[in-house]
């Protein structure tokens, strides 16, 4: 049996319609750029999320980048961020002259150890970015208590987490401000690249509405030194077409994770542990750990089951971020993540009998 570690086949089937009026919308309107979809799309967002706003823009890496920006963080500041995240959410601070300082995760969950947070402060520390990983929340009550102890703003990066809960609220409204991905393989993704901020703030939303149009809000007028990097008209009405099925297929991944959780049993395997209470993850990525992951990995991939590994290499020792001479043997739990972390297949469209297959060789899996 064949597993690709990803399919949106099942998925872009079954509203195949939906998705091909939508298109057709932007194409008979002959308008492209900043029109009624993202407009449309921005107000469905913010209900989804629970947000006063939500603001397209071009790509997750960008939201995080605007949100930097309007807040004025820039040479000489450092912003905390988790030591096991994707290298987007350590290049938005990179761009504007900060200094990213990478604080461990816990083992058990890939999101930030809270309890390493304060150490970390600096009078130069000016933001945390609180990572949702893999579908995760983080831990944002305790995240928010420390920032206000030491007077620091807090930022989600939300890129992995459409339509997750901590303690019952959506992420998008857990801090100051949020940045999302479109990216096609996410839970909500488009159909290229597409990104959004989500904010309560009044005066935020206006610098982040302008900032991400050339810093413009009104046509040749220019109050900030902005970016171009706007969510487009199709890809907002594709995204609008797809919004309102997210709780549907993040209900289903939950299902398929619940199982794989429940019914996997293998002493060279570590599951990821499932949602606490009030909260819920929403599996954006399965992550399991094993320290013969060249062997499972091949195990897997020799029986038609598709893999990945997020992140093979961590932030602090690529070459891109040597300027900060860490060391390997640094950040150790960052780095165990890189080694040990296998993805698996979960995705909406996933069939019982693929589930029971991948259950039956997670199980049988042995590396000797």
């Amino acid at each position: 049996m064949k597993i690709p570690y990803l399919s949106l086949e099942i998925m872009h089937k079954e509203i195949a319609g939906d998705i091909n009026q939508a298109i057709k919308r932007v194409v008979k309107a002959n308008d492209y750029i900043l029109s009624k979809e993202c407009a449309k799309f921005e107000e469905d967002f913010s209900n989804f999320c629970g947000s006063k706003y939500a603001i397209g823009c071009g790509n997750g890496l960008d939201a995080l980048y605007i949100i930097l920006k309007s807040l004025g963080i820039g040479v000489g500041d450092e912003v905390i961020v988790p030591s096991n995240t994707y290298i987007a959410t350590a290049l938005a601070v990179t761009y504007l002259g900060a200094k990213p300082i990478f604080v461990e995760p816990r083992i058990d969950t890939f999101n930030i150890n809270t309890s390493l947070i304060e150490a970390a402060i600096t009078a130069k520390t000016r933001a945390i970015i609180a990572v949702h990983l893999y579908g995760k929340a983080a831990e944002m009550e305790e995240i928010n208590f420390i920032a206000n102890k030491h007077n620091l703003i807090v930022i989600e990066d939300s890129a992995q987490a459409h339509g997750a809960r901590r303690l019952g609220k959506r992420v998008g409204t857990l801090a100051l401000a949020s940045g999302f991905s479109f990216y096609p393989g996410k839970n909500l993704g488009a159909f290229g690249d597409a990104g959004a901020i989500t904010t309560n703030d009044d005066a935020l939303a206006e610098k982040f509405y302008a900032i991400r149009n050339y810093g413009s809000r009104v046509k040749y007028i220019h109050d900030y030194v902005g970016v171009n990097s706007r969510l487009d008209e199709i890809q907002a009405a594709i995204l609008s077409a797809k919004l309102p099925h997210l709780d549907r297929w993040n209900t289903e991944r939950n299902r398929i994770a619940k199982r794989i959780i429940k019914e996997v049993n293998n002493p060279y395997i570590t599951l990821p542990k499932e949602a606490e209470p009030e909260s819920y993850d929403v599996w954006h990525i399965f992550a399991l750990m094993c320290d013969k992951r060249i062997e499972l990995e091949k195990y897997l991939n020799d029986n038609g089951i598709g893999t990945n590994k997020h992140y093979p290499k961590p932030i602090h020792l690529q070459r891109a971020y040597s300027n900060l001479e860490i060391k390997k043997g640094a950040l150790p739990i960052a780095e165990s993540i890189s080694e040990n972390e296998l993805s698996i297949p979960l995705y909406y469209g996933m069939t019982n009998s693929q589930i029971d297959f991948l259950i039956e060789k997670l199980s049988m899996f042995t590396p000797y």
